[in-house]
């Protein structure tokens, strides 16, 4: 955010920029697009993560049994949850500074047990996964991802429908000629999210009916591809994670190629930019600098592998003890006073300022394309309902860091008092006594099968990051 003679300027500011701050920016969109195509999934985003930590030197906890400043340590659980820090000059128990955001994004998961026939064709049963606009994944071609864990424990990694040799997958709708009952409705009972089955086949078996017994001789066909193919049996779909995504890679977006549309902005576009910017940390930080990406925060960071669980705070406690300088208190109190003393920018998304729905805005706590990284003082719905509420302290120190390292940024909130609202994990994180405020890319189309982001954003966020945490 730039300041003239004492006023708050919201506006395009990519000019405000020299050629060679765009071209590092061009070069920090093509290297996100690269992310954002693998990451499709909260298990390949952790996989990708890791891939580039390791690269730079980032080692397992277990490798170390003693931490010293200047150390790349990381932490995964169960596959899609990661912890990665590069220790600081000062003692961890006096405090970290944190970027954390998520790794899932709303899309279609499968029913425990999905494979069915219905009139002749071959489905997957599904299950919505967070906040979506149920009509927004009709008709467009879809991607299978995931993984199936047999019972020995073998893993089967399941991609599907990206490669240009692939078959993609549909949820069908009616057609206009039919759907005159469909569009008397109400948007919200329009589509019933029992009947967004995913079409998978309609070839029966290649045997005569009178040598088969069988009556879902369709259903039979795919489960012999299955196999064939895949070596898994319908049983195995027990114990799978497979989820629908958008076919199809992000790309540039818009004739000037100045955005980037994309499947899982929300939250990718910010775990990435936590990530770049824990690894280009130019030296040893004075605090100890982390980078924390969860799961499940489109359902409530709930789980195992959500920010609701005490997976960072066990990590703290990792740390701590693997450092001979942490003081010697009873119990769990060193770990309470790190975490106390610590603070985090939740890196989340917002939303974006439409010209074509003007009655969503708050006019002037809009974020706006190409103004920078969003700020959020405070989250939650209607009268700061389930909000967390960064203290007034904290904002002016972050508006000292990114004013000395020359970050361009807004502020706003999410729409109009009573018609928007959200949640982030600023709210878990809050609880430990930290300060929180939430600071992201703003978005159009958020949670839509694809997003749109301002390439300058993505950067000015990542340069924002950097700046917080190498202060």
């Amino acid at each position: 955010m730039k300041q003239v003679k004492g006023r708050v300027q919201r506006k395009n500011s990519v000019r405000m920029v020299s050629q060679k701050e765009i071209r590092a920016c061009d070069a920090y969109a093509k290297d996100y697009l690269s992310y954002l195509g693998i990451a499709k999934t909260e298990r390949r985003a952790y996989a990708e993560a890791v891939r580039r930590i390791e690269k730079l030197g980032f080692k397992p906890l277990e490798a170390y049994k003693e931490l010293k400043p200047g150390d790349k340590v990381y932490r995964g659980y169960h596959g899609k949850t990661l912890m990665a820090a590069v220790i600081g000059n000062e003692p961890i128990s006096s405090g970290i500074r944190v970027i954390g955001g998520h790794t899932d994004a709303p899309r279609i998961d499968l029913k425990p047990v999905p494979l069915c026939e219905k009139g002749g064709l071959a489905y997957f049963d599904t299950h919505y996964y967070g906040g979506i606009k149920k009509f927004h994944w009709l008709i467009h071609p879809l991607a299978i991802y995931g993984v199936i864990v047999k019972p020995d424990g073998t893993k089967v990694e399941i991609a599907i429908g990206d490669k240009p040799e692939d078959p993609v997958f549909q949820i069908t709708d009616i057609l206009p000629h039919f759907g005159a009952e469909q569009a008397g409705k109400k948007l919200s009972e329009a589509f019933d999210p029992e009947d967004m089955d995913i079409l998978i086949g309609s070839l029966p078996v290649a045997e005569k009916e009178d040598d088969l017994d069988v009556k879902e001789k369709v259903k039979l066909n795919i489960l012999r591809i299955l196999e064939r193919e895949y070596h898994i049996t319908e049983e195995d779909l027990l114990s799978a994670e497979l989820e629908l995504v958008p076919a199809g890679m992000p790309r540039d977006l818009g004739l000037d190629r100045s955005m980037i549309i994309g499947y899982g902005h929300d939250d990718r576009v910010c775990a990435y930019a936590g990530l770049k910017a824990l690894m280009d940390l130019p030296a040893v930080p004075t605090r100890t600098g982390m980078v924390l990406l969860c799961d499940k925060e489109e359902i409530g960071s709930v789980g195992a592998t959500g920010m609701d669980s005490t997976f960072f705070e066990n990590s703290v406690a990792e740390l701590i003890a693997r450092q001979p300088s942490s003081p010697k208190l009873p119990g769990d109190l060193v770990v309470r006073r790190a975490l106390e003393a610590s603070q985090m920018l939740s890196a989340d998304v917002c939303a974006a300022s439409d010209p074509h729905f003007p009655n969503a805005d708050s006019p002037n706590n809009m974020a706006l394309l190409n103004a920078g990284g969003c700020l959020i003082k405070y989250t939650g719905a209607r009268g700061k309902s389930g909000a967390s509420d960064a203290r007034a302290e904290f904002i002016a120190e972050l508006r000292r860091i990114f004013s000395d390292n020359d970050v361009i940024w807004q502020a706003g909130e999410l729409g109009r008092c009573e018609k928007g609202g959200g949640g982030t994990i600023a709210l878990y994180m809050a609880r430990y006594g930290m300060d929180v405020v939430d600071f992201g890319v703003p978005l159009l189309n958020m949670h839509a099968p694809w997003e749109a982001a301002a390439k300058f954003d993505c950067y000015m966020t990542y340069r924002a990051y950097r700046a917080f945490l190498a202060d």
